[in-house]
């Protein structure tokens, strides 16, 4: 079982627990499972490229501990409703809590072969015991090989590849295909959401993302990922937990008001609060630092450019603080530059604000196509 990345140059890795695809689509519906709102997408081909049809940003469910396949199943009727669409095929981008997305080294055997001593032996190659879980591999192609050039006499020969590993437990694979099978739907893929913006780089920034050295921060309800890439070669990639909640909450707390209003505010941003949210941002800002720190060590190479994606980017206060404290240009990014608007007025009206949201989504579709 399969996730889907776009790691390097026209060729989506792919890295799905589930991939039912027989053929490439030339339509699919892609929704991003976030924490606190569903983001979905409904795109198709066009040509060469791709047209965006409809979108849609919808609160998540509400539940204690875990979403049932019959609460899901509803919520996935009720997104697919609202894009107005009869397609069938989705693709399912499942969060940071629920999917690890690692580096390792395997055995130059199938990959069919490299799921299987992974799902038996995760402490050895994964350093984490990871009992009841499903894996794929995505092998990363050797870079700056000299095509034609021989393998000098006596030099070691290559025994290991190196592999990108994506992992989710079976029983949440399982619920996943419950739901949608439950909601009339059908599963194409079910993708680990950290890899979406990879994805939707290349395709939204191809030359960017093919020849610098760039960092893609996606804050999400809980927790904040990075994504640090050179020359279209995802090198390093890490979690935090610290999130949109925690600064909305936080500023709840010192302005003594409700977390509405303060959401509110953490988005519109009146003066009075930015010195509240500059202190919330600073320990977000040392753990981005120090991944950026160590990828620019170990690449001997600078990065020039951070790319903020998710809802908080909304914020241009938020970037801003984030640019100071990173000591590094830093801007939000339009993950649907590149495709065909076909839209409703009104979204393509809202297009530019929402965009940043829709990042998840759009790299998850692009596994699809």
């Amino acid at each position: 079982m399969p996730l889907a990345t776009t790691v390097y140059k026209h060729e989506l890795m792919a890295l799905p627990f589930l991939n039912g695809q027989s053929k490439k689509r030339d339509q699919i519906i892609a929704i991003d499972l976030g924490g606190r709102t569903t983001k979905a997408i409904h795109l198709q081909r066009k040509g060469d490229g791709y047209a965006l049809l409809r979108y849609v940003v919808m609160d998540a469910p509400i539940y204690e501990k875990s979403l049932s396949a019959e609460l899901l199943a509803e919520h996935l009727k009720a997104i697919c409703q609202a894009l107005e669409t009869k397609t069938k095929q989705i693709n399912l981008a499942v969060g940071v809590n629920d999917s690890i997305v690692r580096h390792a080294e395997l055995p130059q055997i199938p990959v069919s072969d490299m799921r299987q001593i992974l799902r038996n032996n995760t402490k050895n190659y994964l350093q984490q015991d990871l009992p009841g879980h499903v894996f794929d591999c995505f092998i990363l192609p050797p870079r700056n090989v000299v095509a034609g050039a021989e393998v000098a006499k006596g030099a070691p020969v290559q025994q290991k590849s190196k592999v990108l590993v994506g992992g989710a437990k079976q029983q949440l694979i399982n619920d996943l295909q419950e739901a949608v099978k439950e909601a009339g739907l059908v599963a194409d893929q079910i993708i680990p959401g950290l890899i979406g913006p990879v994805n939707a780089m290349e395709i939204a920034m191809p030359e960017t993302f093919n020849r610098e050295a760039v960092a893609l921060v996606d804050i999400g309800f809980k927790n904040t990922s990075i994504c640090l890439l050179n020359n279209g070669e995802l090198i390093l990639s890490r979690v935090v937990a610290i999130g949109g909640d925690r600064l909305t909450q936080g500023l709840a707390e010192s302005m003594g008001i409700s977390y509405a209003e303060a959401e509110g505010i953490k988005v519109g941003m009146p003066s009075e609060v930015q010195s509240n949210l500059e202190t919330l941002l600073m320990p977000l800002g040392r753990e981005l630092r120090a991944s950026i720190d160590f990828f620019e060590h170990q690449q001997d190479k600078t990065v020039g450019q951070i790319y903020i994606s998710g809802g908080s980017a909304r914020s241009e206060f938020i970037v801003k603080s984030l640019e100071a404290e990173l000591m590094a240009p830093c801007k939000t990014w339009n993950p649907t530059a590149s495709l065909h608007l076909a839209l409703p007025a009104l979204q393509t009206a809202e297009i530019e604000q929402v965009a940043p949201q829709l990042t998840i989504a759009v790299g998850a579709a692009a596994a699809a196509f």
